[in-house]
């Protein structure tokens, strides 16, 4: 405890300096669930100009049973993006706890989360994807800008070897962003239908506006590299002038990268986005064992540092171990990470 208390007082020292008038960078994060989540609460501590991307090719739970019955994008990982740029103050914390909240009962309405059912409710208002998810953000006082990747809903496809039983060597396409998370066997490579979708233009005018770009951490086959799957979306991400950091997992994710060492997770991103090159990679210092193999495949694959910092949450003892539980990243602490990798790998303040 006493070892994290010093660094809890430090960023919140940053965050105020960081968000003075003028000072912050434009930043835009990439990824879904609850590894966006983690980076938007931590990014929203650090700057005033935050817009998150987010993948839509989920199809389980209310989600799915909302895009299968309306033919909507699913609104679920938006939904916890614009939970997750919701303030500390009393108004934040209620509406975070408002559109996260599900119904339990014994009829239809079982499990839909409400931010759902608003967000949908309001792309048939306005028939508008962005406008509509701006209207909600401004609801909430969302200190941020919450948009899909694409503006048609995606089937999220993997190739799995071993992924039915007793047949370890056969390669299987397995369908849908559900079914790929929870896989068992070993994901070879993803792709999306439809294979070329357009890609939202707010999205990828934000990327190349940008001054850094956080890829990660999320379910890397089914939150992060889909991004990379999109045309428009990875093109930008190629040619824009901003800075990026590839922020990893604290562990890997039981049945889509089990077993993944850190540098594996590099090796599987390159072979989707090869063109693809990034500033930084950050890694939690205690999931790391091989630091010396994790440098090498940074700087060959994409010519970037590793930067390792201390930003999990104390109560993730265990995620470095298999089945070490839910291990999660700490909001202020992976700010102070941020914050240190935007001074030292970028321009200091003022930014624009």
């Amino acid at each position: 405890m006493t070892s994290r208390t010093p660094r809890m007082r430090r960023v919140r020292r940053l965050v105020r300096g960081s968000t003075q008038k003028g000072a912050t960078p434009k930043v835009v994060a990439l990824g879904g669930g609850m590894g966006l989540s983690a980076s938007l609460a931590a990014l929203r501590r650090i700057t005033r100009d935050l817009t998150a991307v987010v993948t839509v090719a989920d199809d389980g739970g209310s989600s799915g049973r909302l895009r299968d019955e309306l033919g909507v994008l699913p609104p679920g990982d938006l939904r916890k993006a614009l939970a997750a740029l919701c303030g500390d103050d009393d108004w934040g914390q209620t509406w975070a706890r408002v559109i996260q909240h599900r119904f339990i009962s014994g009829g239809e309405l079982h499990d839909h989360a409400v931010g759902n059912l608003l967000i949908v409710a309001l792309w048939e208002q306005l028939g508008d994807h962005v406008q509509a998810l701006d209207l909600v953000g401004k609801l909430l006082g969302a200190q941020g800008r919450v948009l899909p990747m694409s503006a048609v809903p995606l089937e999220l496809q993997a190739l799995v070897k071993g992924h039915h039983k007793g047949r370890p060597d056969e390669i299987s396409t397995v369908r849908g962003q559900a079914t790929v998370a929870l896989t068992r066997g070993e994901v070879q490579s993803v792709h999306i239908v439809p294979e070329e979708p357009p890609a939202v233009p707010e999205a990828v005018e934000a990327v190349r506006d940008a001054d850094w770009v956080v890829l990660g951490p999320g379910s890397w086959f089914s939150s992060v590299i889909p991004h990379l799957l999109v045309p428009q979306l990875r093109e930008a991400l190629e040619e824009t002038k901003a800075r990026k950091v590839l922020s990893l997992n604290l562990a890997p994710q039981p049945g889509e990268t089990d077993g993944f060492s850190p540098q594996r997770h590099l090796e599987v991103l390159a072979r989707h986005a090869p063109k693809l090159a990034f500033d930084v990679v950050l890694a939690d210092q205690d999931a790391v064992p091989d630091r010396e193999s994790l440098t090498g495949a940074a700087k060959e694959l994409f010519g970037s540092a590793v930067e390792l910092a201390a930003v999990a949450a104390q109560s993730s003892a265990h995620q470095g171990k298999p089945g070490g539980g839910s291990a999660r990243h700490d909001p202020e602490l992976l700010a102070a990470a941020y914050d240190r990798i935007f001074r030292m790998h970028g321009r200091i303040g003022p930014w624009r």
